[in-house]
């Protein structure tokens, strides 16, 4: 693979689908000091993975990736640049070997909103703890780090093990008490989704872990946890909260 050439191409192509007007509004819904050009994600998408189409080897998708990420426009990052190394990752995830969360996490750190934050965590970082459980031990350090996005990565990674029919039930409970008292949105959103997402398939395990503790959780973290319960359970949690 022509990395450069390869990035060359999926900039230029993103740069003939600009949209003025949705770079700006995309900018101020995400808060954002970035450069936007104004690509919707399926197509940002659909050009990114064109680059990964023919697999690729290991260090040739890191480093497009890389090149990807490190695209500036008068010296600010490029937000759909950032999305497309993200995007050729997820695509190509079975490539990663453990030794990836490290790239991962500096891509983390490297980020200043979930979206980025969230498909790193869930696709990239939860879907190497998948393929390599003993992995998940980063992860323990992960939910006591300094970087909130680095918390919230640590309790979003867990959510494809939920999904997969393998939830870390353990580590959903300690890491759950270890940010239940968190005043970050993001985290508690976090917990929230997690909870939601483990109750579509073991309600009654969400309801014991959530009733001993309606004292300490928030709002944000209960809304979420109940959305998809029974709605007796739901109503008697809200109702106690």
């Amino acid at each position: 693979m022509d990395v450069e050439g390869e990035a060359a191409r999926v900039l230029a192509e993103l740069r003939a689908l600009a949209d003025p007007v949705r770079a700006e509004r995309e900018k101020r819904y995400l808060k954002s000091d970035f450069v936007h050009i104004g690509v919707t994600v399926p197509v940002l998408r659909k050009v990114a993975v064109q680059a990964v189409k023919a697999k690729p080897a290991r260090d040739e998708l890191l480093g497009l990736s890389q090149v990807l990420w490190d695209v500036t426009d008068e010296g600010c990052p490029v937000h759909e640049a950032r999305m497309a190394a993200i995007e050729v990752l997820v695509k190509r995830a079975a490539l990663l070997e453990p030794r990836d969360m490290r790239t991962a996490e500096r891509l983390v750190r490297d980020s200043a909103s979930w979206v980025y934050v969230d498909n790193l965590a869930e696709r990239i970082v939860g879907a190497l703890v998948v393929r390599y459980p003993d992995l998940a031990k980063v992860l323990d350090a992960w939910v006591a780090d300094p970087y909130m996005w680095i918390r919230r990565t640590a309790v979003l990674a867990l959510l494809p093990g939920v999904r997969t029919g393998n939830p870390d039930l353990e580590r959903i409970s300690r890491f759950g008490d270890a940010v239940i008292g968190e005043r970050e949105f993001f985290i508690r959103k976090a917990l929230g989704w997690v909870l939601r997402e483990h109750s579509k398939k073991d309600p009654s395990w969400v309801v014991q872990w959530v009733e001993p503790r309606l004292d300490t959780i928030s709002g944000v973290t209960l809304r979420e946890a109940v959305r998809r319960l029974p709605e007796e359970d739901a109503a008697r949690l809200r109702k106690a909260s």
